[in-house]
């Protein structure tokens, strides 16, 4: 297995080439550290991107909703999906308006997915998603049955065409705007787990 993903047209990083990456390792830590995909597909209304449940499992992303989502059906139908995940890691203040910007890891995936049907690899999969939000509770909470897995439609997107993008680091201003009276530098945006709340 090589350790970086091929460069494809769609997925060559265009603006600001530099924050861009293919690096696996990479690309598996933001997909891992993330917990909302946004799923987007053509339709004969136009295009539609939902924010989505995933989990990745090696080089296989899986994304989670019920049977009659648009997107997911569409997405099954053999048409192009285009996943992405952001990490949103600070907001970077300038001294001019123009310079401000944000630190981010990104991830986009491009590629057809496929429906997972057999029951087998559909309870692995579920597994995988469960384990995804709180590792220890997929060994102690009930499995689903019969009617839960038929009201579940679960896709298969390899991880094939994908690239990484980020930004991070301090403002970068204009030489011109050095003197300019303003604070400048980075608010990190961390998010914390809370205390967890009981159900009555």
């Amino acid at each position: 297995m090589t350790t970086t993903y091929p460069v494809t047209p769609r997925t060559r990083v265009r603006r600001h080439s530099e924050r861009g990456s293919y690096d696996r390792e990479l690309v598996h830590s933001i997909l891992d550290g993330g917990m909302i995909a946004h799923v987007g597909v053509g339709t004969d209304r136009g295009p539609r991107v939902i924010p989505m449940m995933y989990a990745r499992d090696g080089d296989t992303l899986y994304l989670h909703g019920a049977p009659a989502n648009q997107v997911l059906n569409r997405a099954a139908s053999g048409v192009d999906v285009c996943v992405e995940v952001t990490l949103l890691d600070g907001l970077v203040l300038a001294r001019s308006a123009f310079n401000h910007s944000m630190n981010y890891r990104s991830v986009v995936v491009y590629g057809q997915a496929t429906p997972v049907t057999d029951d087998t690899e559909k309870l692995r999969a579920l597994d995988v998603l469960v384990r995804r939000i709180t590792p220890d509770r997929a060994d102690i909470v009930r499995a689903p049955n019969a009617a839960e897995l038929a009201g579940t439609r679960l896709l298969a997107l390899p991880l094939s065409e994908v690239s990484a993008k980020v930004r991070s680091g301090p403002p970068k201003d204009d030489p011109a705007d050095m003197d300019w009276p303003v604070w400048t530098g980075v608010i990190p945006l961390i998010v914390v787990q809370g205390e967890p709340q009981p159900a009555e």
